[in-house]
């Protein structure tokens, strides 16, 4: 009868909603078609619950993992054909001794998943392959037929190797001597289920216990006391290195390594913290006469003065992010505005480099009688280029440009600032809105007439106020023994650059 299977281990498949169980039968009712788990597991979960009772509705795979009691020999009998529930069967695999019966009826196009089981030597294996959609009747009809049987035994203890769980206990093998097999999988898989805990473990609660700081302060006071070498406690901090830094210091290093023959009444510092002393407009200007000769010639001097002038406006003007072949339609615009001296000749320059590198150039210069021969050679050079040249305010641009450099004032000649060409066109750049590069700019801030955002500076600073906005300082090839021969002590503070930023002290 189905009673007869109360107490067995099942596997019970309710399909992909509800899952898989496992556990012991408790109840089996005929009436209502349900049969009933105690001690369930869910998807190899225990259940909150005792007990769990399911439809045979709700069915869709049963597998017998343990049939407990004692063996008795009961036979496999016929499986009655007027059921109508296909693909359900009973399989009896052949004993050892070469004794057995197979009686199988697959009646449908799938085959039925069979449970494989391992017997003794005296047992024989019974697999039972319930297919989808079976009536809880049949399978109390199917019990009923097997427990009836001859020739068969249940068996006691015994696994299918193909649905065995975790949680579940293993076979046990006979066989081998002394029990050892069997003394191993009770020692793995012997303890209770109920004694596993269901709280998960508390890893804040128990971290918390580990007072970080006392093990350092013990660890430092041990090592303190036996004199033995602390390897770093959590108070000191590990020294920490740019990749341009040297780890091996030889010698302590000298920030100041330029000296001029007086007092600096303006000390400029570099990134790198070397002190760069301003020099007064008398210095300098003998300074670039001595260099001159020397062999530094006034046309070098403005090639190196175009080349770093323009190297830092390409740089304001984006660089790489800007100029490139992808940006063609972005191409930038510089108006130069240039007076008829040398300042005017080094920006003159400034702009032939800046239109050869494909930037839109607008050189202003008010037209004279005549002009210096350094004005008139770079205008000739300036004139090779795809740079504009206009001599009137009315022909400079009336959008903003992008940049604005400014080489209109120079040391001398301050009676140009009173000609009305030169208040239209810083009337033109303060309503312009553009930044403002000055190249070179004098030292009073009452002759500058355009607020600089950067200025540039030569050789050496000169001591620029606050309208000159932030100096930068380039390199334009005064070799070092033209510095000590006009009394400055000079150590080039430029490394792989040839312009460098100056940040006031």
């Amino acid at each position: 009868m189905a009673t007869d299977w109360l107490g067995s281990i099942v596997s019970i498949n309710c399909g992909e909603s509800l899952g898989v169980y496992q556990g012991r039968v408790s109840a089996v009712d005929q009436v209502s078609q349900t049969i009933s788990l105690t001690r369930p597991f869910h998807n190899g979960v225990k259940c909150l619950v005792p007990e769990v009772t399911f439809r045979a509705g709700d069915i869709t795979e049963l597998k017998i993992l343990e049939i407990p009691g004692p063996g008795d020999s009961r036979h496999c009998g016929e499986l009655p054909m007027e059921t109508g529930i296909p693909g359900v069967g009973c399989q009896v695999g052949p004993s050892q001794n070469g004794t057995g019966k197979v009686l199988k009826k697959p009646l449908s196009s799938s085959a039925p998943q069979n449970i494989p089981r391992r017997t003794d030597v005296k047992n024989q294996d019974i697999i039972i392959s319930p297919q989808q959609q079976c009536s809880k009747s049949y399978m109390d009809r199917h019990m009923e037929t097997l427990t009836q049987s001859k020739g068969f035994r249940r068996r006691h203890n015994s696994w299918s190797s193909s649905s065995r769980h975790p949680n579940q206990v293993t076979p046990k093998k006979s066989g081998l001597k002394n029990g050892q097999m069997k003394s191993k999988d009770d020692e793995c898989f012997g303890d209770d289920i109920d004694e596993i805990p269901d709280t998960d473990f508390d890893f804040e609660g128990n971290l918390a216990l580990f007072d970080k700081a006392a093990v350092f302060e013990e660890i430092e006071t041990y090592e303190r006391r036996s004199g033995t070498r602390s390897r770093g406690t959590p108070s000191e901090k590990p020294a920490r290195y740019r990749h341009d830094e040297n780890i091996l210091e030889s010698e302590p290093i000298v920030y100041r390594r330029i000296v001029v023959p007086h007092n600096a009444n303006k000390e400029f510092c570099t990134d790198s913290g070397l002190v760069v002393p301003s020099v007064s407009y008398e210095l300098h200007k003998k300074l670039l006469s001595v260099a001159e000769k020397h062999g530094l010639t006034l046309e070098r001097r403005l090639e190196m003065t175009g080349v770093c002038a323009s190297q830092m406006a390409l740089s304001l003007l984006g660089g790489p992010n800007r100029l490139n072949p992808k940006n063609v339609h972005q191409r930038p615009t510089v108006a130069l505005l240039c007076g008829p001296h040398v300042k005017g000749a080094q920006g003159i320059s400034c702009g032939r480099h800046l239109s050869n590198h494909d930037v839109h150039v607008i050189l202003f210069l008010p037209n004279f009688v005549k002009m210096l021969e350094p004005i008139t050679n770079e205008l000739n050079l300036f004139s090779k280029t795809q740079g504009q040249q206009v001599s009137s305010v009315k022909d400079l641009p009336d959008t903003p440009v992008d940049l604005v450099i400014n080489c209109l004032d120079c040391h001398e000649n301050a009676f140009l600032r009173d000609q009305p060409w030169y208040k239209a066109v810083v009337d033109w750049a303060n309503q312009n809105r553009a930044p403002v590069l000055s190249i070179d700019p004098p030292i009073s801030e009452m002759e500058l007439g355009i607020d600089a955002k950067w200025s540039l500076a030569l050789g050496l600073p000169l001591p620029l106020g606050e309208r000159a906005g932030r100096v930068y300082l380039c390199d334009i090839g005064i070799p070092q023994k033209v510095f000590q021969e006009v009394g400055i002590n000079y150590h080039s503070p430029f490394g792989c650059k040839f312009v460098i930023p100056l940040h006031s002290t």
